[in-house]
């Protein structure tokens, strides 16, 4: 090789390792890069997510904020001696250091905050129920429609693997035909905390008020409600429902009991159901369909199928109904085969996936628009029982 040759070749050459050195230290700058966390609401929920986030690589607390001394307190001593700590959320929101916020306020605050953390250009993860009201609800969309932000929506259930491999199966026919939904999240509790001092009251037991609140539906049943329209891909037709207070007879403003009934097309029906007085199944969605049922908990699932093979469950005793002349079957033991999937928390999940989403640039399968439709569904069925009438979808809603 004469000189020249030699020059250009290794001139090349140098360009390429140069070229290379960079591409890899932009992917190990990606692979690293901190992301600066601060929370907004350090009460049960805000600071029950700070010790899945200090597990979780790229992710960072860097501040809490709260307008209640002990919940910050609370909030900063989970998160670390280095936190910064706010009692302003709009103070939080003006450090440049901060990258992405979690909103874990009460309800009727959500849509405000997360439209002045989106102006602030952070990223944000806003608990669920997204919004309250219509017109907050609308709001939110139309700011994160303009942004680009990336915008995570709470309902943790969405970014289960569990839950995302139980849709898949519903939408591949496991279950056929889709009869009916439901849907249930009962407890034996008051649903109130402990207050240290009166004035605390309504801050505190926020849920309690419907100033706040959307209540039970939006606090239990808002999880369920997202799990039908992404199993159905789409929106309740009309909601119809009844509610009460009727066991826990201490100020509350928000029922203690609810009902409600959502018609999707194709003429299927979803029930849920909350009550307070009772804690028999506590959490389940029950997916009814022509080859089988599948209940979904928490943490696990079962599928019940309608074959031959279910029908030929043992049954314990029987007797006879001495009214209709018909067999009860008592104590049956039903076939059913479980569905094993391994999978994180949910709420583990949905704070990694939202990481990624911030790494990769992506939308979140939780999104505005899914958080937007819920949110629509839950005041829905708010206005059904406070009003008692038939409350229909509008398609003005726009999503």
């Amino acid at each position: 090789m004469n000189r020249r040759k030699f020059l250009i070749n290794g001139t090349a050459a140098s360009i390429t390792l140069a070229a290379s050195t960079t591409i890899l230290a932009q992917v190990a700058s990606f692979s690293n890069k901190k992301i600066n966390i601060g929370i907004i609401g350090t009460g049960a929920r805000g600071a029950g997510l700070i010790p899945f986030i200090n597990e979780i690589e790229n992710l960072n607390v860097y501040a809490c904020c709260d307008v209640i001394p002990f919940r910050l307190e609370q909030g900063l001593k989970r998160a670390g001696n280095k936190t910064k700590s706010y009692t302003n959320y709009k103070d939080l929101l003006k450090d440049k250091a901060i990258d992405a916020v979690i909103v874990a306020t009460p309800f009727s605050t959500h849509s405000q905050i997360a439209i002045d953390a989106v102006s602030a250009g952070k990223h944000v993860y806003c608990e669920k129920t997204m919004a309250k009201g219509y017109n907050g609800i609308k709001k939110l969309i139309n700011k994160v429609k303009t942004s680009k932000v990336i915008f995570q929506t709470g309902h943790q259930y969405h970014s289960s693997r569990l839950y995302t491999h139980v849709v898949q199966l519903i939408k591949e026919g496991k279950v056929g035909k889709i009869a009916a939904f439901e849907c249930q999240w009962n407890r034996n509790h008051s649903w109130r905390k402990p207050v240290p001092e009166p004035s605390l009251e309504r801050a505190i037991n926020w849920r309690m008020y419907r100033e706040y609140s959307g209540g039970l539906v939006a606090e239990l049943c808002s999880h369920q409600i997202d799990f039908v329209n992404t199993v159905l891909d789409a929106n309740p037709i009309q909601v119809m429902g009844t509610g009460g207070i009727d066991f826990w007879k201490d100020g509350r403003e928000t029922y203690d009991n609810i009902h409600l009934t959502y018609s999707y097309p194709n003429g299927i029906e979803a029930k849920f159901s909350c009550i307070l007085s009772n804690a028999k199944d506590r959490y389940q969605i029950k997916v009814i369909g022509n080859k089988g049922t599948l209940i979904l908990t928490t943490t696990s699932a079962r599928f019940y199928p309608e074959d031959e093979k279910s029908k030929k469950a043992p049954v314990i005793s029987q007797d006879v109904d001495g009214v209709s002349g018909a067999t009860m079957q008592k104590d049956e033991v039903a076939y059913y085969e479980p569905i094993n999937i391994t999978h994180e928390n949910p709420s583990k999940q949905a704070l990694l996936d939202f990481r990624n989403s911030i790494l990769d640039n992506t939308t979140p399968v939780s999104n505005v628009i899914t958080g937007a439709r819920a949110a629509y569904c839950v005041q829905m069925g708010i206005d059904a029982m406070r009003n008692n009438k038939i409350v229909t979808w509008n398609s003005e809603f726009g999503v």
